[in-house]
């Protein structure tokens, strides 16, 4: 008997549903949006959040870097930025590399001898936004990077400093169809021989890591001289569970071959890859609270709308409400009707929004370069908070209704 009484009022809201179906799609619209608006947002978020993961796992779960400053993303929390020490000098980076070799780690050399570098071959060349890395052989194990064609630099390239360039694989184009391997590019003015060609990184969210030169370390010495140069100790742990002994025996490595006394500060920092993208995120998460916010608000809007229109929908019904109750219509029914009406609106618009968030959220997912994925826990907020929506915006509607008077309700005009 109650499952009757259910389908019942179902079968009474659905109804009042299709005969008010501009009111009810308008509704659903306002409702729509609001979703929309807090399922794409935080979509794009969990996007920006895959990206960036998958930016810095790249280097490796085992890799940490020796620098003479922090991160530029890691910033404390009174908002300043961390310490800045002397300059990791060349001879210093050097002694590290040829000292260093606990349980077999990988140590590698490195520092951006410039981001600005126009690249050219014949007639094409880029915008001047390459980056161009100086580096010595290690630095495509410990920098996550695979070769799809052609080798690594030799040891007599490093020695000699010989204008020799692997580049990422969005400079491909400047060569046409041909095979960029052997082939001369110029940059700054200088004739490079191109002897590898590394697969695709990715440049999510600008960080640039297809449109990317190598050259010897020894080469961007005097090719791209600058007497403010600190260089990037990188380091490979031999695995995940030596990567705390590692760190440790490279601190003592370090402060030796800086001449540090032990009364005095260690003045470099030491930062494992995956910190970065911690702090990044970590940063990502006040930007989701903001932005859960900005759709809540919206929501909160849609839920006022919704129930201003089902009060305007109890004032316009009042008559039909007055003929129900006659013919043996009881209170609950009435709220029931009303209330189920409330919800199925709210869900409609809830599963409308979702869909568009969901797509907005996808797209930015392909332009940072992401993968497409269905959030399956926002997508169960927006049903919890559609169906709260529903009974708050609805309940009171509901209840005005099924109080009404009847011979009052049957003289409304």
């Amino acid at each position: 008997m109650q499952k009757m009484l259910w389908k019942e009022y179902i079968g009474m809201a659905m109804s009042s549903i299709r005969s008010q179906a501009l009111r009810a799609v308008l509704t659903v619209i306002i409702i729509a949006i609001g979703i929309m608006a807090l399922v794409g947002i935080l979509t794009s978020l969990d996007a920006l959040k895959q990206s960036l993961s998958g930016q810095f796992t790249q280097l490796g779960a085992n890799t940490f870097t020796i620098q003479n400053r922090g991160p530029s993303v890691t910033i404390n929390r009174r908002g300043e930025k961390g310490k800045v020490f002397p300059f990791i000098q060349f001879n210093e980076a050097v002694r590290f590399a040829e000292l260093f070799n606990y349980q077999g780690a990988t140590v590698s050399l490195s520092y951006i001898a410039t981001s600005m570098a126009e690249l050219k071959v014949g007639s094409e060349k880029t915008n001047p936004n390459v980056q161009i890395w100086a580096a010595d052989p290690n630095y495509l194990t410990t920098g996550g990077y695979v070769l799809t064609e052609g080798r690594n630099f030799s040891k007599t390239e490093i020695e000699l400093g010989s204008p020799v360039m692997i580049i990422g694989s969005d400079l491909v184009y400047l060569f046409g169809k041909e095979s960029p391997l052997n082939k001369v590019v110029t940059a700054r003015g200088l004739r490079y021989r191109v002897i590898g060609i590394l697969a695709s990184k990715g440049n999510a969210v600008g960080f640039g890591g297809d449109k990317v030169g190598l050259i010897p370390y020894t080469n961007a010495r005097y090719a791209y001289s600058s007497p403010n140069r600190s260089y990037s100790i990188n380091v490979m742990a031999k695995d995940g569970f030596s990567m705390d002994a590692t760190i440790g025996e490279a601190t003592a490595m370090m402060r030796n071959v800086r001449k540090l006394s032990p009364k005095e500060e260690t003045n470099f920092n030491i930062t494992k890859s995956d910190n970065i993208a911690e702090s990044l995120l970590d940063n990502l998460r006040y930007v989701t609270i903001a932005a859960a916010a900005i759709g809540f608000i919206t929501l909160l809007g849609a839920a006022i709308a919704l129930m201003n229109i089902m009060l305007v929908s109890v004032t316009e019904r009042t008559r039909e409400i007055g003929t129900r109750k006659a013919i043996g219509a009881t209170r609950m029914a009435i709220l029931f009707q009303f209330l189920i009406e409330a919800i199925v609106i709210s869900q409609l618009g809830g599963l409308t929004g979702s869909a568009l968030g969901i797509a907005i959220g996808n797209v930015v997912a392909l332009v940072v370069g992401g993968t497409f994925f269905i959030p399956w826990d926002w997508l169960g907020l927006a049903i919890v908070v559609c169906l709260g929506v529903g009974v708050l915006s609805g309940l009171y509607p509901a209840i005005r209704a099924a109080y009404l008077d009847p011979i009052e309700a049957l003289r409304h005009e």
